[in-house]
């Protein structure tokens, strides 16, 4: 069992970067290392670099380690903006360009890890290799299974319908940013419940107060979706890690492994005994794997 970090654990000091005229919260630990690349971590839906603290402390005697709090999350500005996954790349894109000022290893979780793929398959010369963890993203209808598609769910369709409506988002959004929601949430994804403290809570609640973080949440429901992963896979060339967290309730890793293989079967993966964010409940499994496969890269 991991044993969960106190709340007096180190973090990197916060600094910011201003990008289409909006505050972006980013960290930065280590030194650039001439014959390693640096990496970028990015955090899911809801998390920000908080999520990446272990990580950081972890990884960074070995490499430059940067993480950044997308646009609408963590520390960063809150703007009412349209919300996806271009303007996610975009940001992270600009980023390694403009701040990093070399090809990056992306590490991204869940939504991250689709903002990091996108980033490796549309950008080429900001990425030197991508790690993803229990990615999000869905394959084209070709590349799921076999099966018809299912007829569209009229009640499914009704719920957005009325989430896209400005009061029921606000009030979802106020019952789902509770600590009891968070830790109830938690509690569902990770399977090492002492993972879950009093301070990973916090962290995913004190954003959430922030103005204008009800506009990004109710984004969600509007958002367009972006390129399927297959198709993204179809135009990338750099390595590949996938470390998968196999008790995520929210997806079956096994079974998305080998939809990411059949597309890219250079790739490296991993299985871990632990839920949707492995990189925070089994972070010392993560780090290593992490720091051998990027060192290896070298090699």
């Amino acid at each position: 069992m991991t044993a969960t970090l106190p709340a007096t654990a180190y973090r990197a000091p916060s600094q910011y970067w201003t990008w289409r005229d909006q505050a972006i919260h980013y960290v930065v630990a280590g030194e650039p290392h001439p014959s390693r690349p640096p990496l970028l971590l990015v955090h899911g839906f809801g998390a920000s670099t908080d999520h990446w603290h272990k990580n950081i402390r972890g990884l960074q005697a070995d490499f430059e380690v940067w993480a950044i709090d997308l646009l609408g999350f963590g520390r960063s500005a809150k703007p009412n903006w349209d919300y996806s996954g271009s303007l996610w790349q975009a940001q992270l894109h600009e980023f390694i360009q403009e701040k990093i000022g070399r090809p990056t290893v992306l590490a991204g979780n869940s939504l991250g890890g689709y903002t990091s793929l996108c980033v490796a398959a549309n950008h080429p010369e900001s990425a030197a290799g991508l790690v993803l963890l229990n990615s999000a993203g869905p394959f084209s209808d070709s590349a799921s299974d076999s099966a018809p598609a299912a007829k569209p769910n009229p009640v499914a369709k009704f719920i957005q319908s009325v989430m896209l409506q400005p009061l029921p988002s606000w009030l979802l959004f106020q019952y789902v940013r509770q600590p009891s929601v968070i830790r109830r949430t938690l509690n569902q994804v990770y399977v090492d419940k002492s993972a879950i403290t009093d301070e990973l809570v916090e962290d995913i609640r004190r954003p959430s107060c922030d103005p204008g973080a009800p506009q990004v949440f109710a984004s969600v429901f509007k958002s367009r979706q972006g390129e399927k992963v297959d198709e993204l896979l179809q135009k990338m060339a750099c390595p590949l890690l996938m470390l998968w967290g196999e008790g995520d309730p929210w997806m079956n890793c096994r079974d998305k492994g080998a939809k990411f293989r059949q597309y890219y079967p250079a790739l490296t993966e991993h299985y871990l005994q632990a839920g949707h964010c492995p990189h925070d409940e089994v972070p010392d499994q993560v780090n290593g794997l992490l720091r051998d496969w990027v060192i290896g890269l070298g090699a």
